[in-house]
């Protein structure tokens, strides 16, 4: 048994063979599936190595100076660490994901040579990741270079924004229908709802009495009140609509679960735009004092840690949605109505996002244990593989821009973080808006256009 799954691992690490654990109580996966979370896999694991970068972490690990004196990194791995690391770093995993986004381009079947590179040889796909992140560090001009690769991060990044919205905005409609459908089975899922939607209403409210209590000012901080105003005001408005009879009648799953998750969402935007803002300082007594920041420092220093962390959490979280749903086979996936119920073969689950496995797809033949993979692209690909890479693609350079706080890369320097930006401000209040105006118009696109929506 242990030898037949060595094999196994052999043939998926340095062959076309789909990947699987060697488990027999493992549930079933999907060749698809499993391909997906393996780069997924890599890109958590640039993400984090991105983490330590930033993080004084490194000055704990055992030998760190002497490694470094062994490197030529510098005093204290300067060049392996900080800012400019994590731009070289990004640079050769956005450089992996658009190579193979090229060479996967128009893949309709799992049969040929490049479906099979793109499902397999998961050990020399590693090799060439290590080498493009290393091959950043060898760039010539490296100044000239960190400056350009700056705003090719800042669009990436706003891109892969505007898709992580409209995963975010698929994801709550999907939530919703899914447990609706229980509903009709079971009464249980309706209390499910209830709960859920409780909970993500009151922490919606919750953060936004937070910002009205620790980022607003009698006498400063105008723009803030302002925003925290129209961003909660935006968030009523699209709950009463949800839940209005004209949209009830086109579509009746849809309701305040939706409502929850987009306004938890906003609030979080807009927590991130303020923490992004460059600081007021307001006098008072004859001593400038620092106002409207986190109340448990007297710098953005907290802001930006929580910030990028919670966006770190909702960067995993939609790329793993996405890895389990084949939400990637079309940039519109997320626009899609949801104004009639599940079908009837369609159970709750609160795992919803796995979908359901056909009997009819081929399973592999198991030889000494081992998980069964089901092979469901024998007749077609369930998702775009050029697609994938290009959203991978976008989130390298989300990542980077994340985990950097969208920071000006200007010398270096600390202190540019700390000062905000006004330009990262208008981004994260854009994408409030964005994420708003998304989930409004697959409330009323049946009423807009009620042709392009008939059954």
């Amino acid at each position: 048994m242990c030898t037949g799954c060595c094999m196994s691992q052999l043939a998926c690490c340095c062959g076309p063979k789909a990947c699987s654990l060697c488990c027999d109580v493992c549930p079933k996966i999907k060749q698809s599936t499993g391909t997906r979370f393996m780069y997924a896999l890599y890109f958590l694991l640039v993400t984090v190595i991105c983490v330590v970068m930033m993080s004084p972490v490194q000055e704990h690990i055992p030998f760190y100076k002497e490694m470094c004196v062994k490197l030529n990194a510098g005093e204290n791995c300067k060049i392996l660490v900080g800012y400019s690391a994590v731009y070289k770093v990004c640079f050769g995993t956005a450089c992996f994901f658009f190579i193979f986004a090229v060479f996967t381009f128009r893949v309709r079947s799992s049969a040929g040579c490049r479906a099979a590179v793109h499902n397999g040889f998961w050990f020399f796909k590693f090799l060439a990741l290590v080498g493009c992140c290393a091959g950043g560090f060898f760039l010539p001009d490296q100044d000239t270079f960190l400056e350009v690769w700056r705003y090719v991060g800042a669009a990436g990044g706003f891109l892969f924004l505007l898709i992580q919205l409209m995963l975010l905005v698929d994801f709550a409609h999907r939530w919703n229908k899914n447990w609706t459908a229980g509903a009709k089975y079971n009464k249980l899922w309706y209390a499910a709802l209830a709960l859920v939607t409780l909970v993500l209403l009151t922490v919606a409210v919750g953060v936004l009495v937070f910002m009205v209590l620790f980022y607003t000012h009698p006498t400063a901080c105008y723009l803030n009140k302002i925003f925290l105003a129209v961003n909660g005001g935006l968030c009523l408005l699209v709950s009463l609509l949800a839940i209005s009879p004209c949209i009830q009648r086109l579509q009746p799953t849809t309701g305040l679960l939706q409502s929850g998750v987009i306004s938890v969402y906003v609030m979080y935007l807009t927590f991130s735009a303020f923490s992004s803002k460059p600081i007021e300082v307001l006098e008072e007594n004859g001593v400038n004092v620092t106002v409207c920041v986190f109340p448990f420092n007297s710098d953005t220093e907290s802001d930006n840690k929580i910030v990028t962390g919670v966006g770190t959490v909702i960067l995993f979280g939609c790329v793993l949605y996405s890895c389990l749903t084949s939400t990637t086979r079309t940039g519109s996936a997320a626009l899609r109505v949801y104004r009639t119920t599940a079908p009837e073969h369609e159970k709750a689950r609160c795992c919803f996002c796995f979908g359901q496995d056909d009997n009819d797809y081929e399973e592999e033949e198991k030889k000494g244990g081992g998980q069964n993979v089901i092979y469901d692209e024998k007749e077609g690909t369930v998702y775009s593989y050029s697609y994938f890479h290009f959203v991978f693609f976008l989130g390298s350079l989300y990542v980077m821009m994340t985990v950097t706080n969208w920071f000006h890369y200007d010398n270096a320097s600390i202190d540019k973080l700390l000062d905000g930006s006004w330009s990262v401000f208008w981004i994260k209040m854009a994408s409030c808006w964005v994420c708003l105006l998304l989930y409004t118009w697959t409330l009323v696109a049946p009423i807009v256009c009620p042709k392009r929506f008939e059954a």
